[in-house]
């Protein structure tokens, strides 16, 4: 396992700020046992700050028809939706909310060419509320293998999240299961299905990105 390059930065701020508490502390509080209460918060922090940005190596679950899940976390949504932004018609709505302690890389759930990438400013509502697809900060990005055969993926941000950073470019190529982006903090991917796709995952259920088959095409 390694650590994703967006967070370095991140990582040398909290461990200097870290040294320098530890050092107030070692100066300014007189207290054993209150010190080492100071110390193992810090040290929690620390290495909360290290797990969020880790990268975890996975055997991708290839298959082509497989709608891979993009992100770890729970499955919060599935319905029958109008989709607004690009496809314009009916889809079914597929929503995976990862918590501040699930892995936040986001990888591509099917192979073929990115079509459609847009970045949209917004508030920053709790990620589960069923609003924060339509107004929260979020990115979508549409991969197509065929005219029947494209799924929008949307990074969300969430009331944590304050950067959603992707990588996709129009008339890129998308390999499944190969990295397209991160979100910083708790947040959520929404997957915009054909209608036909089989959907083989359910309420409340944990996936796991590069590995959860969500959906299948039909």
């Amino acid at each position: 396992m390694k650590l994703h390059k967006e967070g370095y930065k991140i990582i040398i701020v909290t461990f200097a700020t870290v040294v320098l508490i530890a050092a107030g502390i070692d100066f300014f509080i007189p207290f054993p046992i209150l010190r080492y209460v100071l110390y193992f918060g810090l040290f929690i922090h620390m290495a909360w700050t290290l797990r969020f940005f880790r990268v975890p190596k996975r055997e991708i679950n290839y298959g082509d028809n497989h709608i891979l899940a993009s992100a770890d976390g729970e499955v919060v949504a599935i319905e029958e939706v109008h989709e607004y932004e690009y496809f314009k018609d009916q889809r079914i709505l597929v929503s995976v909310f990862m918590s501040a302690f699930n892995v936040h890389v986001n990888w591509y759930p099917i192979d073929g060419k990115v079509v459609y990438t847009k970045y949209h400013p917004g508030k920053y509502l709790l990620a589960k509320h069923p609003k924060s697809s339509l107004h929260n900060e979020r990115n979508s990005i549409v991969v197509e293998k065929s005219p029947a055969k494209a799924v929008l993926a949307r990074q969300i941000a969430g009331i944590m999240a304050r950067r959603i950073i992707s990588y996709a470019k129009v008339g890129g190529k998308a390999k499944q299961g190969e990295e397209f982006g991160i979100i910083r903090f708790g947040s959520r991917v929404d997957f915009f299905l054909p209608l036909d796709a089989k959907i083989n995952v359910k309420m409340g259920q944990q996936v796991r990105a590069q590995k959860t088959v969500i959906a299948e095409f039909g």
